[in-house]
Parts: structure tokens; C-alpha cells; sequence
């Protein structure tokens, strides 16, 4: 299925109701867009705290950090940079 879909002037576009419920995509969800050739691709991404648990460390580390880091390593692996 196919939308056409307006870019703002900010750059923004909204993605269709039905494309996010199929992709369980939310207000606070993240994404993971990137570019081949001419088209743009959008993936659910892994949520941090969908992770919980299943690192053990006596580290403390601020969650702001934590979140921050894995948010540049999503980018990272998108850019292939």
C-alpha cells in the first residue's frame, strides 16, 4: 500500500495511522531512517528499556548518558559511519 504524503517546511512528514499501528509506533517511539538511492527507508527501533536487565555492572551510569549513547550508536549503524 502506498501514501502520498506532505514534507512541511521543517522537513517533517507524518507517517500514515495505519503504516504506525502495523509497526506498534507510538508518540515517544523511536525510528531509524536512512537513505538508498532515492528512497528512504523507516524502521522501528529497539528501545533502550527493552534491554533492562540483561547487562550486569556495579558502574553507575546517568540514564541520560546511557540513552544518549545508544541513540549516536543507532545513528551510527543507520549512516553506516
Amino acid at each position: 500500500m502506498t501514501y502520498l504524503v506532505s514534507v512541511t517546511s521543517q522537513g517533517q512528514i507524518s507517517i500514515p495511522a495505519r503504516f504506525r499501528r502495523e509497526l506498534g509506533l507510538e508518540k515517544t517511539k523511536k525510528v531509524v531512517v536512512s537513505k538508498e538511492g532515492n528512497k528512504l527507508s523507516i524502521e522501528a527501533a529497539d528501545d533502550l528499556l527493552s534491554l533492562g536487565g540483561i547487562f550486569k555492572t556495579n558502574k553507575k551510569i546517568p540514564f541520560k548518558k546511557i540513552r544518549q549513547g545508544f541513540e549516536e550508536y543507532l545513528a551510527k549503524e543507520a549512516t553506516g559511519v
